[in-house]
């Protein structure tokens, strides 16, 4: 297993000519009140229909193992 660093995978960018990157600014079509409103309506609604885990199953998509 290969472990590296912070200051070894900045190191490693470097070396390859990367550099880490930030959007300079927002995209123009954003419109932060739909955002919003979106969080608050639209979220709830979709984390609430995870459905619960069937009692006794390890796995949802692999069969009980006997």
């Amino acid at each position: 297993m290969l472990f590296v660093t912070v200051e070894g995978t900045w190191r490693l960018l470097k070396r390859h000519g990367w550099s880490w990157q930030q959007p300079a600014r927002r995209a123009i079509e954003r419109d932060d009140g739909a955002v919003e409103l979106w969080k608050k309506e639209v979220w709830p609604q979709v984390k609430a229909r995870r459905r619960p885990a069937e009692p006794g199953l390890s796995s949802r998509t692999r069969p009980v193992s006997r």
